[in-house]
């Protein structure tokens, strides 16, 4: 790996960090509303998947040895607790999205690709938490962990797709 890769990824990394606390809390869910899949977009759309899946990784790890990286600063329990499934899909869904971006950067197909892959995998994994984690039912687990959701993930990707079409040209360019 060069530096600028290098710095890329941990540039990406304190990006999650920061916008992990760009949050508020939802009465009726354990899961927050971030900025943080904003961030994780950001990421896929300027590096490859394998950085990605890195720069993920690192920052779970990070959140899961106690820094306070995580939306409400919880370490290890966030992970294990209603709302982990949506970390852990994390790690699936955002590579994908690096791998299905294409080689040029395009706003459609950025924002597209992240609202059919990552949002619906980051979805599954929450719904498979809250499922197992709080034993309630299907219809129950998504008005926790997907409706509410919907609306700002979508303004979220395709905000991410815009920046990232930007930020892609101007690296490119250097």
């Amino acid at each position: 790996m060069q530096v600028r890769d290098l710095t890329k990824m941990a540039m990406c990394v304190a990006l999650c960090c920061v916008t992990a606390y760009i949050a508020f809390p939802l009465p009726f869910t354990p899961g927050y509303v971030t900025a943080l899949t904003f961030a994780l977009s950001l990421s896929a759309y300027l590096l490859p998947p394998r950085q990605t899946f890195t720069v993920i990784l690192i920052y779970i790890l990070m959140g899961a040895v106690g820094l306070p990286v995580f939306a409400n600063g919880e370490g290890l329990s966030r992970l294990l607790g209603p709302v982990g499934g949506f970390y852990f899909a994390w790690l699936v869904a955002y590579p994908l999205l690096s791998l299905a971006k294409g080689a040029a950067p395009n706003l459609k197909r950025y924002a597209l690709t992240n609202i059919l892959i990552a949002v619906p995998i980051t979805y599954a994994g929450g719904l498979a938490s809250m499922i197992l984690i709080l034993d309630i039912g299907i219809w129950q687990a998504l008005t926790m962990a997907v409706f509410p959701f919907v609306f700002g993930d979508v303004l979220k990707a395709t905000a991410a797709a815009f920046l990232g079409v930007k930020l892609q040209k101007i690296l490119e360019e250097r």
